[in-house]
Order: structure tokens, then sequence, then C-alpha cells
């Protein structure tokens, strides 16, 4: 049974509710600060730490529970430590509610360092390891979700099997709260002995640790043969993958191929300002369009490659209506995602069998750090921008300039490259209103390779497109590929030494082409 709990929270939610809960089976509570003020508002009856312990806080608040009768009432066994416990004045404490100062809050919203520092807790993470590694006989919050749970497990207190779960996310919880610190202090410390690395010290500090919690297991990894699990980033934002939402209504789970096409095709219509649709096979846009009607766009999405188009998913960048659910449910789809459904989409929509449908919410989540796993260790880098503006920005190189229709499918094709397995090449065009991707060539070894297979793919739509390249040519054969099917305007980085070759041939063939001065490599 809980007897005595402690209760001392930065996130005030729900905190009054679950300390009135605990009052009425009879629970005595102790609290400290900002959670002691906000108890006895709300009439809840609450002794200060400070009054337990018999000494005041001091420092500020800097000590305040660091104290023998607070760490004696967690740690002690019973009833083994009893008569330790009786001599240093202490009472046994069964329950600690408690989580920390908001460093990381404090670090992303650019405080200055003395603030940060202050921002750093240190009695919070006390009490959360000692009452976990007294499981046994403490039980242990440390998040506001696990409330409801702690609730309905009184009068009798939360099983053991409950207790050390909750012992491992408090250490969990510690550890990357360590780590966030470890890694703000290691660069300010950098930054400060090699000033010049300050920026790079910042954003890749010298020690890195990944807090990870896992959301589920998953029923296999790419292949059949191998076991897989999502594991989502402590602290991940809203509107990111990881915080997305099933409304399938309990239809097949999410696989890990499901996932991983799921994340590549919410970057690509995220790239797009306009209605977007998208469809993805193996983390490649096989078709992508936009128009000023969601479901025109994802029509001519689809009709890009319909083949591909059967099996794959499905990405929008507003919410799905009931008129493009009724286009997605004319072909065998494996998952849709989209910043919400309207309820006659939902309805429609949930009528297919195994169809898996993921709201991620109408915020577009800021893409942090990203790294790949290889052989004993990480590469970590920047996420790649936004390419938005990069071709109305780009220079003019060829004699003729490219016309006001073949920029507006030139900045489709280009954002799209960005996002295909390179060698990349995108064609696109402008049609019925929108701009639609009619070919694309993915993953080739040879980048003139790229540009047959997405004007093979393109076929007769091929004729009067742009052509966006993730990277430059380094040879003119691309460039006259490209022609011999009707392409009449190129974006490319630039930047090969043979790039005055390549601008000869697009002016001898009446090309214009333009290069953006960006790469967009995706390995």
């Amino acid at each position: 049974m809980v007897r005595r709990a402690l209760l001392s929270v930065s996130d005030k939610n729900g905190i009054v509710e679950l300390a009135r809960a605990l009052e009425s089976h009879g629970v005595a509570l102790l609290s400290t600060g900002g959670t002691l003020a906000a108890l006895r508002q709300a009439g809840v009856t609450v002794t200060a730490v400070e009054e337990y312990t018999g000494s005041p806080e001091v420092m500020s608040g800097r000590v305040k529970t660091l104290h023998p009768r607070v760490h004696g009432g967690l740690l002690a066994r019973e009833p083994l430590d009893a008569a330790d416990l009786d001599r240093v004045g202490g009472a046994w404490i069964d329950l600690v509610v408690v989580n920390l100062y908001p460093f990381e809050a404090t670090v992303a919203r650019g405080a200055a360092h003395d603030e940060v520092v202050e921002n750093i807790d240190i009695g919070g993470p006390s009490m959360l390891r000692s009452a976990a590694k007294n499981h046994e006989r403490v039980t242990v919050v440390c998040e506001p979700r696990d409330y409801e749970s702690l609730v309905a497990s009184l009068p009798d207190g939360p099983s053991l099997e409950a207790r050390r779960g909750l012992a491992a996310k408090a250490f969990s919880h510690t550890a990357s709260y360590d780590a966030a610190i470890t890694a703000y202090l290691s660069g300010a410390a950098e930054a400060l002995t090699r000033p010049e690395s300050a920026e790079t010290s910042r954003a890749f500090p010298p020690y890195l640790q990944l807090p990870l919690e896992r959301v589920h297991a998953l029923r296999y990894g790419e292949n059949p043969h191998q076991r897989a699990a999502f594991y989502r980033e402590r602290g991940a934002v809203e509107g990111s993958l990881s915080r997305a939402r099933s409304v399938d209504g309990g239809g097949k789970e999410l696989s890990f191929n499901n996932l991983v096409d799921l994340d590549a095709a919410l970057e690509v219509v995220r790239e797009f300002e306009a209605p977007c649709a998208a469809v993805i096979k193996h983390t490649n846009p096989c078709g992508l369009a936009t128009h000023g009607d969601l479901a025109a766009a994802y029509r001519l999405a689809r009709e890009a490659d319909p083949v591909s188009a059967f099996g794959g998913v499905v990405a929008l960048n507003r919410e799905c209506d009931e008129a493009t659910a009724r286009v997605i449910a004319e072909t065998f789809i494996e998952c849709v995602v989209a910043p919400g459904y309207s309820h006659a989409a939902l309805e429609l929509l949930r009528a297919k069998k195994n169809l898996r449908l993921v709201d991620v919410g109408l915020r577009a989540a800021a893409r942090g750090l990203e790294w790949k796993r290889v052989g004993g260790g990480i590469v970590v880098q920047d996420a790649d921008a936004s390419s938005a503006g990069e071709v109305s920005r780009a220079r003019v190189v060829t004699r003729r300039a490219p016309t006001e229709d073949e920029l507006a499918a030139l900045d489709a094709a280009w954002r799209a490259s960005k996002h295909v397995k390179s060698n990349a090449i995108v064609l696109a065009r402008s049609v019925d209103g929108g701009r639609q991707v009619v070919g694309v060539g993915a993953g080739q070894m040879s980048r003139v390779q790229s540009v047959r297979i997405a004007c093979e793919k393109a076929g007769d739509r091929a004729r009067g497109s742009a052509l966006g390249s993730d990277a430059f040519f380094p040879f003119p054969d691309g460039v006259e590929e490209a022609a011999r099917s009707g392409v009449t305007a190129l974006a490319q980085p630039g930047g090969s030494v043979k790039d005055a070759e390549v601008i000869a041939a697009a002016d001898a063939l009446g090309l214009a082409m333009v290069f953006t001065g960006v790469r967009h490599f995706r390995h």
C-alpha cells in the first residue's frame, strides 16, 4: 500500500487531480516549491518537505530534498532498515512523482548559459534514482501519462511488475536527461577552447547519446527473417512520423518497410506549398503532382506510373477529403499518410481491407540531426534543408532562358529529385493547371542511365518536359539523351569540370538550363 507520497514536478499537468486521488485513499503527501504552492492553492492537504526534514530550503532552492530523511525514506528496506530510518527521524515514502527541470527546452529556446545551468536538476534525478533502485517497495512515476494507471492501482498500490517497469522508465528518463546535459556542456566547453569551431560544437558535440524509447515491436524487418522494433526519439515533436496516430480503425500493423516509406513520402510532399500528393515505392516517388484540387493532384500522381503505384504508399500535404479518398480507393494502396482526414474520407478508406491510415497532424516537424549506421559507429549530419526557391534563384547558363511554364516544371522536378535515390533524374511537366512528375530514374550507377530510365518511364510525356538532376552532369551525354526524348529544360547544380561542354551541348540542342549551385544526393 502507498502510505506516503512525495510530489515534485516541473510539468504540473494532472498533478492536482493525482494528489486529490491519493488524498482520497489516505495517502500522506509531501511536496516542494511550485508543486507545494499549486496543491495548497487547490485545497489539497500537503506537508512541505522542509517541515518533514526539519531543514529549510537553502541556496535559492538548490538544496531542498538532498536530505537523509528524504533518501532514507526512499531507500530504506522494510523491515531491514527500519531502525536506521527511525534513528534519522524519517518515515516510509512509498511513492515518488517527479519530473525534471526543463533543461532541453531551456537550451532549445537559446537561453543564456547561466540560465541553462540553473535548469540542471539535481534533486529530481536523485529522488528518481533512489526510488527506482528500491522498486521492490517504492513506486516511481516520472511521466504524467502514467498517472491514470497509478490511480487505478489504488488502494493496494502498483504490482511488483508495474513498479519494475516504472523503475526502468525512470532510469531511462534520467539517462536521457544526463545525455542532453553532456551534449550541451561538452559542446560549450569545446566552443570555449576552440572558438573557430563553436557553431560545429553546438550542432555536433564531442559526445552524442541517442535517447530512444521503444514504441512497439514490428511483425518483422525488411524481410520476414529479420526481427524489428520501432523506437521514438525522446522529445520527438508533434508533426513527426513517430508522433503520428493510426486512424484506420484497427487494421493490419505498420511494417518496417511501411514506416520507412511513410517517412520518405511525408518528407517529399512537405517540399511543396500547393496541394500535393505523392506515391512512394521503396522510398522513391514513382508519382508526384501538385494541383489546386487535392483529388486532381492525387490522380495526376497516380497516372504518372500506375503500374508502380499498385501497392504503394500515398502521402498528402492537405487533409484528405472525400473526393480524394474516392480516387485513392480506386487502387490497391498499402498506406496513406496525411495531416488529417474528413469524417467522410475516413468512412470510405476504412472500408478498404488492410489499408493503413496515418494522421500526422497539421504541424510540419523540423528535421534535426540525421544519422546512418555504419560498422561500429554512425555518421551524423544536418537534415537537408528545404529546396524551395532554389530554382527561382538559379543562374541561367544557356543562351535560352526557361519559359514561365518550364520554370514551374523545373521547380517541381528539382524539389522531387531531392527525394529520389541518387543518381536521381526527375522529369516533370505543367498540365491541367498543376505540375506532374512524369518520369523518375533512381539509384543508377551512371547518371545517363538514370536519364534513360526517366525518359522511358515518361514515354510520350517526356516531350516538352523539364528535367531535374540532383547532382551535376559529368558529361554532355545525359543532356543529349534527354533532348532525344523531347526534354526542353534542365535544372542541375553545376560544378563539373566539363560544365562548359555540357552547356555547349544544351545550346546546340536549343535547350534551357539553369545551375542551382546546390547538390541533393540521397544515398
